[in-house]
């Protein structure tokens, strides 16, 4: 049987045309799942940019930007060109995600588990695309906003998993603390998960619609979703104090107290935020910065839960329990 000449190859699959012919290292490796990583919680502040300027709407259809033009016009001014300006910064994050599936496809040895994740991130990026067309098409239907935003925020969860993964090898896990400890730290991720879509039912049933027209928004009073939502936000501090304490308790490795320590301060000007905006009216300014604070929590309390496990890369490569490498995620 004749060997398909290289051309036809690299059609017929390119991935592992590009893997034949390149071998990234560890540290280009670990660039893309940066890069990756930082684009997934840019394109969150930059929707809320969007959503706080109200540009929502700035462009009226999708995937064009109006009925005749696929960019935006100067017709449709500032909220345009504000719209038009984070649609195509998902391009910029396909583009990371895409350097990060050809960088893990291509490593050698070949890391499978990290192919995956890539895959992972690019499935999530082109539904919230998609997503993000709905909502659009629907006015900024608020369902349709928060599960813009509970996507994104997905995959912010695996781009931070990928650059962990990073650094680690793909045995088995291995755990660093005792199970209680594991087991509080999946109690952190619930009641952080549940922190964050209460967040969304009071951006969705408050004043910043997205848009200057009548946008529709969630029956229910802000105050008492705002109420729900500091409880929510008490309860994930109280867990993040537990978690701090017991780890010092049970001689945790270093690196983990610094990230449980790193978590507490966060969610203390988090909640800071939180409370200055709701006595001031919600301004804008604060509105994302308390977006901003909520990426920043939700990756700090990621960091945490996955500092208590460890994947060496091999025996002669197992690193001791206050090794300072675990803790560059």
């Amino acid at each position: 049987m004749h060997k398909a000449p290289p051309t036809i190859g690299a059609v017929l699959n390119p991935l592992a045309y590009i893997a034949s012919r390149w071998t990234p290292s560890p540290r280009i490796v670990r660039r893309a799942a940066l890069a990756a990583f930082v684009m997934s919680v840019a394109i969150v502040i930059t929707g809320g940019a969007v959503r706080l300027t109200g540009s929502g709407l700035g462009c009226d259809t999708w995937p064009k930007c109006t009925d005749e033009s696929l960019i935006a016009t100067q017709a449709q001014g500032f909220h345009g060109a504000i719209e038009f300006g984070n649609r195509m910064l998902t391009y910029v994050l396909s583009a990371a995600v895409g350097w990060f599936i050809l960088a893990a496809r291509s490593a050698e040895p070949r890391r499978h588990a990290l192919t995956k994740l890539g895959w992972l991130q690019f499935v999530i990026v082109m539904g919230n695309a998609v997503l993000g067309g709905i909502t659009v098409r629907t006015g900024l239907n608020p369902y349709s906003v928060a599960g813009h935003f509970l996507l994104a925020t997905a995959l912010i969860a695996v781009t931070t998993v990928s650059l962990q993964r990073t650094g680690e090898g793909d045995t088995a896990p291995r755990p660093r603390v005792p199970g209680p400890v594991r087991k509080l730290s999946w109690a952190l991720i619930a009641a952080t998960l549940v922190l964050v879509a209460a967040g969304t039912v009071v951006t969705g049933s408050g004043p910043h619609a997205g848009d200057s027209s009548e946008i529709e928004r969630m029956p229910f009073d802000w105050t008492t979703t705002a109420h729900v939502h500091a409880v929510a936000a008490w309860l994930v501090c109280a867990l993040a104090v537990a978690m701090w304490l017991v780890l010092r308790v049970v001689d945790a490795p270093t690196d983990t107290r610094a990230r449980a320590r790193d978590l507490l301060i966060v969610l203390l000007a988090q909640g800071g935020i939180g409370y200055v905006q709701f006595f001031t009216q919600v301004p804008e300014i604060l509105v994302a910065a308390h977006m901003l604070g909520s990426c920043l929590v939700w990756i700090c309390v990621l960091r945490v839960a996955l500092s208590l496990r460890e994947r060496p890369a091999g025996q002669a490569q197992v690193p001791a329990q206050g090794d300072p490498q675990l803790s560059t995620v």
